[in-house]
This record gives C-alpha cells, structure tokens and sequence, in this order.
C-alpha cells in the first residue's frame, strides 16, 4: 500500500527525546511536511513493536538512544489535497524518554537536527500539536520520576 493516497492509515511511531532543558528535533527530508521541523520518527514494520519501532527510528534518523520510555500520545495526522481527498493518514504513537547515548546527527529521513532548548521551541515553527506532544511528555516523564501514575 502507499504512503501517499493510502487505503488505510498508517501507524507511525514517534520519540520525544529529552537532554537537560531541551528536546531533539528533525529537519524533515521528505514529505509530508518536507522542510518542516518536527519529531523524529517513522513507519512502524510489520511484527515490530510500537516500542522497538520508536527506539529504532530514532537512532535510525538521529543516531540518539534513550533510557526507559513512556507513552507520550496518540496523534492522528492526516494531509488532504486540494480536493478533500487525504493524500497522507498517520496515525502516530509518541513514546518520550531521557537521552541515553549517541551524539545527534542528521541520517535517513532526517535534513538536520537539533537540541532545542524547550524555551526557545518559537526558532523551530513547530505545530500547536507537537508543541502539545513536548508538554505532555515532560509531564509524563515527570510524573514517572516522582512515582505518580503518568
């Protein structure tokens, strides 16, 4: 099936990696949102678990790994065209954790990358929904490290 004018939405898996006060983001190469600045992430493969999916994207496109997860959100991205059809359908599972290992760096689907401080995310133009998905796996992760339920 293709990605573009799809039967069937795909599952796609993002990460929200943390390091200190920021967040690594990815320069997308290809579209959709070719250019824009976003969460690493991809297409989960067939008989990979959602979890094993975002650790493998993420090192995949950044070379970064991170330390235990926690689900983050569901997001579902849908792209029509001119005429109302849907030219992309993902629907998109955020896991975040802490920075691990690896120094970041642009690979696979990724034009560049950044560590951007969660204080300056305005520099990036990111979405109302990824600037969304950050705040609500900083909580997550934070409620983690104090042992209440995320």
């Amino acid at each position: 099936m293709s990605r573009e004018y799809p039967d069937r939405p795909w599952v796609g898996i993002g990460a929200v990696a943390f390091r200190g006060g920021a967040v690594l983001l990815v320069r997308r190469a290809r579209p959709p949102r070719q250019g824009l600045w976003s969460l690493p992430g991809g297409a989960q493969h067939l008989g990979e678990t959602a979890e094993a999916a975002a650790r493998r994207e993420l090192l995949e496109e950044t070379g970064v790994e991170l330390g235990p997860l926690v689900l983050a959100d569901v997001v579902d991205a849908v792209t029509q065209d001119e005429a109302g059809r849907v030219r992309f359908h993902y629907t998109i599972v955020d896991y975040a954790g802490e920075w691990r290992a690896g120094e970041a760096r642009a690979a696979d689907d990724a034009q560049e990358v950044s560590w951007a401080p969660l204080d300056a995310l305005d520099a990036y133009a990111l979405t109302s929904e990824t600037r969304r998905v950050i705040a609500l796996a900083r909580e997550r992760l934070d409620a983690r490290r104090r042992g209440a339920p995320a």
